[in-house]
């Protein structure tokens, strides 16, 4: 239902502007003087921290203790073989590097931009090549042991203000912006992912659950035209989809076959920009004349 609201809201966002800006276009004289406009291009990075619900939601996911269907050497039959796989390797932290790429407009006071955000991969090293893991009937068996990684990237359409002025040294931007994330999984093993109806084999590959989501943000920024440095910190609202593998969904609950499709992956951040605005036409058309 969460996920639902945040569509809704991106998409009322995005079909006001989309209407404003073909209003204007349309006018002789326009609410605003488009040779004023002034592009900007900035990267970001920032430590982000999970609450403790993503972080759960991550190493649950990530370090999914499965089980192997397969037919022992000897035997005739398909066995079900259960080990201890993910046991030694180590679990994630809870804060993680997040790196951006914004590229926007500016019109006096009103600013927004395209935040093209993504982060390093997280990495839990395999203990060993493989595993033993044994079935009931007391057959063993031995299966590959893969690097556990996970990571995200999305992008969002952000809406902010500069509250004392256009061009003052010293400015506050709060901004508020829709957009999508995509979460990455690569399992430690090749389980046998089920539903009761159909199963497949999790490959050595990764796998995605997509969100919408409402990003908030406020920055603190000294300009030095055309160059500004900013601090700014936010909170970033998200509400991951069920994960599948190989179309099956990963069931965590196996005694009810429930997934919990509202998986929070929720995060606070604090971080420094670096921002390149370039020059609007009247400012060009300017310096042409002197």
């Amino acid at each position: 239902m969460k996920t639902k609201i945040t569509s809704f809201l991106k998409a009322a966002v995005l079909s006001v502007f989309a209407l404003a800006t073909t209003s204007l276009a349309d006018e002789e004289v326009g609410f605003y003087e488009k040779d004023h406009v002034r592009g900007f291009i900035s990267i970001g990075g920032e430590y982000r921290g999970m609450f403790d619900e993503f972080q759960k939601y991550v190493n649950k996911t990530a370090f999914y203790a499965g089980s192997h269907v397969a037919t022992a050497p000897g035997d005739s039959l398909e066995q079900t073989f259960q080990g201890a796989a993910t046991k030694k390797y180590s679990l994630f932290d809870d804060y993680y590097l997040g790196l951006h790429v914004n590229v926007g407009a500016q019109y006096k006071q009103f600013v927004t931009w395209f935040d093209f955000n993504f982060m390093p991969t997280q990495v839990s090293e395999r203990p060993s090549k493989s595993y033993s893991a044994s079935s009931e009937s007391g057959s063993s068996m031995n299966f590959p042991l893969y690097d556990v990684r996970w990571f995200t990237y999305g992008a969002d359409w952000m809406f902010g203000w500069k509250i004392f002025g256009e061009n003052t040294f010293f400015n506050i931007i709060p901004s508020v912006g829709v957009g999508f994330n995509l979460i990455n999984f690569h399992l430690a093993s090749d389980y046998t992912i089920s539903d009761g109806n159909s199963g497949a084999n999790a490959r050595d590959r990764y796998y995605s659950s997509f969100a919408s989501t409402l990003n908030t943000e406020l920055e603190i920024r000294l300009e030095f035209d055309p160059i500004a440095i900013g601090i700014y910190g936010g909170y970033r609202y998200i509400r991951y989809n069920e994960l599948e593998i190989e179309g099956v969904p990963l069931e965590m609950d196996l005694a009810n076959r429930n997934y919990d499709t509202d998986n929070c992956g929720e995060t606070f951040f604090i971080g420094l920009r670096l921002t390149w605005t370039f020059l609007s036409d009247w400012q060009r058309k300017q310096m042409q004349k002197l």
